[in-house]
């Protein structure tokens, strides 16, 4: 029911910002539903010898700006309506960010940890053999997402070239370096939020190490927003993970919690220097000057909004705030940096890459994070001069200035 809600959401979203730009009814139809939704199944033999059947979507939301765009996930809780959603949030951000995409993304429903490194292997070509003349350099390029990565990318790549005949690099981005992936675009998602965290700063007069920071996450998103804040000067009090997160009132050090994850897999286990364990209800509700949420979605809600204290929130995750909870922030005169902004640093690099690849011309990272910075720089200003201009929040804003683009694309 929960992704369903999702999608009714990013509807919802959709159809309010239509009403306020007075889109044709044409538009509206055309823009509040995929333009096309695969379904399929991917039979595999697992390792015992026994057939197994998982089932793969593709989501393909619109493409009047260019060819569809959008990550592959796998998880267990995959489904039609998650897929559909995202893709239609890829739309915008993609259009937000001046790149000559539309939105796309697909699943698959697996515990990817219940499977053995060749059955995710036979997993990844199945996705592919099912929708590969979906798919294409100038049709539809995914890149990886929620448990997926650039070796899955290399499978993936590796059987669209069996399968076309075609050597084709720029048809999937977030490839090893070896395929023309890029320098830089693990980093990028964590890095370009850090980009409008210095935006936000700069904007409010923020004094980096007198601004406290809380990161509820702490996968590649939060741990590299958390590395990049660290190097700026920021002060990063808490940070969490699924099931806890840890607290020091002067400063945690990101690099050891790091090199412990990396050693250990979890953030708490080795690490000796902080005040206290607290729960993710705890590190949401704390006294910070900026809460990033780098988790799921619909941590906010009507139920804790009110109970919210810091100043500004950075929407790492998806939808991180309901539409109900939004409204309570906005009262409360919280102001928050809307996913489709500030999370969108990983398509802006998907895009370099794309280019990469069609050029056969190398980036280094610094180029990457160069050209990364000027692109988010400036779709936040674009954003934050029209919602002083017309008195409306970032999220809104952001929502006016891509729907409107895509829509005149349409015309």
């Amino acid at each position: 029911m929960e992704n369903q809600n999702f999608f009714l959401n990013c509807q919802k979203q959709f159809l309010d910002i239509a009403n306020k730009l007075n889109l044709k009814t044409e538009i509206i139809e055309e823009l509040k539903e995929p333009q096309r939704i695969i379904k399929f199944q991917i039979p595999i033999k697992t390792d015992n010898g026994k057939k197994k059947v998982f089932f793969g979507f593709r989501s393909q939301h619109n493409n009047a700006l260019g060819p569809y765009k959008g990550g592959i996930r796998f998880h267990q809780n995959v489904s039609e309506d998650e897929v559909k959603a995202l893709s239609m949030l890829m739309t915008w951000k993609c259009s937000l960010l001046n790149l000559p995409f539309g939105g796309g993304k697909g699943g698959i429903i697996v515990n990817p940890k219940e499977l053995s490194k060749k059955e995710l292997e036979k997993l990844s070509r199945g996705y592919v053999k099912a929708i590969f003349p979906f798919l294409g350099e100038n049709i539809d390029i995914p890149a990886p997402d929620v448990n997926t990565n650039a070796q899955i990318m290399e499978w993936m790549i590796d059987e669209y070239f069996k399968l076309t005949g075609k050597k084709s690099f720029a048809a999937f981005t977030g490839k090893p370096l070896n395929l023309w992936g890029l320098e830089g675009r693990e980093e990028a998602t964590g890095y370009g939020g850090v980009v409008i965290l210095k935006k936000l700063a700069n904007t409010f007069k923020l004094n980096p190490q007198k601004t406290t920071i809380a990161i509820q996450g702490f996968g590649n998103v939060g741990s590299n927003f958390a590395y990049f804040a660290q190097k700026e000067g920021y002060k990063i009090i808490a940070v969490s993970e699924v099931d806890n997160g840890i607290f020091k009132e002067d400063g945690l050090n990101i690099e050891e919690i790091l090199e412990c994850k990396k050693r250990t897999g979890k953030i708490s286990i080795c690490i000796k220097n902080f005040d206290k364990e607290i729960t993710n209800k705890q590190l949401l509700e704390l006294n910070v000057d900026v809460l990033v949420l780098a988790a799921v979605e619909n941590v906010i809600s009507k139920n804790n909004a009110e109970k919210i204290k810091a100043k500004y929130i950075i929407e790492m995750a998806n939808g991180p705030i309901t539409p109900d909870a939004e409204g309570i922030l906005e009262k409360r005169k919280i102001f928050s940096v809307p996913d489709i902004l500030s999370n969108s640093g990983g398509v802006v690099a998907s895009y370099f890459e794309w280019i990469q690849s069609k050029e056969k011309n190398r980036w280094k990272k610094e180029k990457t994070f160069v050209e990364l910075s000027k692109k988010l720089s400036k779709s936040f200003d674009e954003v934050f001069f029209l919602s002083k201009k017309k008195k409306i929040n970032l999220r809104e804003a952001s929502y006016i200035l891509s729907v409107d683009k895509v829509a005149k694309s349409i015309k």
